[in-house]
């Protein structure tokens, strides 16, 4: 497996499991990601992305997303693209 990194959290909300990302690479609904901040790390799947509120299947380089996550992704973790 190979990981390419593709954004930064820039904000969490705790009480919606909700990830704003600024994103350095594509993004897409369905991709395997990882988000690591120091010793902290998790995999998820992207099940919905948003920008404006408004659902889209992808985004790409400077775009800012909306991401649900199953754990906590905590400001200035970064987030990678998993590949087979």
């Amino acid at each position: 497996m190979t990981e390419k990194e593709i954004g930064k959290v820039s904000h969490w909300y705790d009480h919606i499991s909700v990830a704003v990302l600024k994103l350095e690479g594509p993004l897409q609904v369905g991709d395997r990601v990882k988000v690591k901040k120091g010793e902290s790390e998790f995999e998820d799947t992207v099940s919905s992305l948003q920008i404006d509120h408004k659902d889209v299947p992808k985004a790409g380089l400077g775009d800012e997303v909306a991401v649900k996550f199953s754990q906590k992704a905590k400001p200035g973790a970064v987030l990678y693209l998993v590949t087979e």
